[in-house]
């Protein structure tokens, strides 16, 4: 199995691994998409006003400018770390015990602005760069990482693919036809029997669900799986009428 992960926007600063090298994340096939966006994101930045307005900065948010200006030189850290916010505080991967974060290196993928998909123990520096910012010198994001992430992630040629990523990171990488995908939906179910999507708690599920598997380190293979294996953990998931897998908080 291998899940998919969007990132967060807030990211924890510093790190302690050598400095970004485009070749040494996972699907090296993407380091010619990686270079180019890094090349502009760090060219934009040697105007703060410019890149304040392109990435939509506040006053109180131009110090990322200079983050991304030191983005070749920054210290790294594992991606699983370098994020923060509500879904990786619910996977709180640093306090997992070293089998469950070796589990998570080789099942996770974390789907960047800046870098495509990255393995969630690779080592990526801080930045700022969402999904659908554009770059100047580079193409929209959407059409420069679409083509060439789904044409990596069939070569990879997973058995199951869990797609927990928000729709924005998905356009910058839909999962090819032929390998077999379930996206997750979080949702809730009203006293009437009415289910709705959820907003607040989405992310906080997603990262609790990720955790528990990392401690459980399932053999999952298709989605019927999963869903054997959710219904023996306690959790509440069924699949929809559109093929999507919800999974009720």
């Amino acid at each position: 199995m291998l899940i998919l992960l969007p990132p967060s926007e807030t990211k924890r600063p510093g790190g302690a691994g050598r400095p970004f090298e485009a070749s040494a994340l996972a699907l090296p096939e993407l380091v010619p998409q990686r270079t180019a966006v890094v090349d502009a994101l760090v060219a934009l930045s040697a105007d703060e006003d410019a890149a304040a307005r392109v990435l939509k900065l506040g006053p109180k948010q131009r110090g990322e400018v200079a983050v991304n200006a030191a983005l070749r030189e920054a210290p790294t850290m594992p991606a699983v770390d370098r994020y923060t916010g509500v879904l990786f505080d619910a996977l709180d991967a640093a306090s997992l015990p070293s089998v469950s974060r070796r589990w998570l290196g080789a099942h996770v993928l974390v789907h960047s602005a800046p870098f495509g998909p990255v393995g969630a123990l690779d080592p990526i520096p801080a930045y700022r760069l969402g999904a659908g910012t554009s770059l100047p010198g580079v193409p929209a994001l959407r059409r420069l990482w679409a083509d060439p992430v789904s044409t990596a992630l069939r070569d990879r040629a997973p058995r199951f693919v869990l797609d927990l990523r928000s729709e924005a990171y998905v356009a910058l990488g839909p999962v090819p036809d032929g390998i077999p995908t379930r996206y997750v939906r979080v949702v809730s179910e009203a006293t009437d029997g009415a289910v709705r999507a959820l907003n607040h708690f989405n992310k906080h599920a997603k990262g609790a669900l990720v955790r528990r598997l990392a401690d459980e380190r399932p053999r999952i293979s298709s989605a019927a799986g999963f869903v054997r294996w959710a219904d023996a953990a306690g959790l509440r998931v069924r699949e929809s009428a559109v093929g999507e897998l919800e999974l009720f908080a």
